[in-house]
């Protein structure tokens, strides 16, 4: 049976598509991004040429607008995202030092 796949999505340029696939795909969640030919060749992210379709498999609809909903709800923000607090750049060297006490 051939998969079938729904737009779940449609936002201005390449870069917000991709953070949203990451997002999608993060949870499990296969992403096909679609541009028109013309604004995905020359980069344009305004206007018609540069909308991009975010599509998922029929059956994760229900789910990724869930995921996209609260996503824009900002529940996402402050998000556990490991060690390293969000205001806080880490030191290559510090990071290097850390991995070899480890072992």
């Amino acid at each position: 049976m051939e998969e079938t796949w729904e737009v779940v999505e449609m936002v201005q340029g390449q870069l917000q598509a991709e953070i949203l696939r990451g997002l999608l795909e993060a949870q499990d969640i296969k992403v096909w991004l679609n541009q028109e030919g013309a604004g995905a060749a020359y980069g344009i992210n305004v206007g018609p040429l540069g909308t991009v379709e975010i599509l998922v498999p029929s059956h994760a609809l229900e789910q990724a607008r869930q995921i996209l909903d609260a996503y824009y709800e900002g529940e996402f923000e402050g998000a556990d995202m490991g060690d390293i607090p969000p205001d806080e750049s880490i030191d290559p060297q510090d990071a290097l030092d850390a991995e070899k006490e480890e072992d």
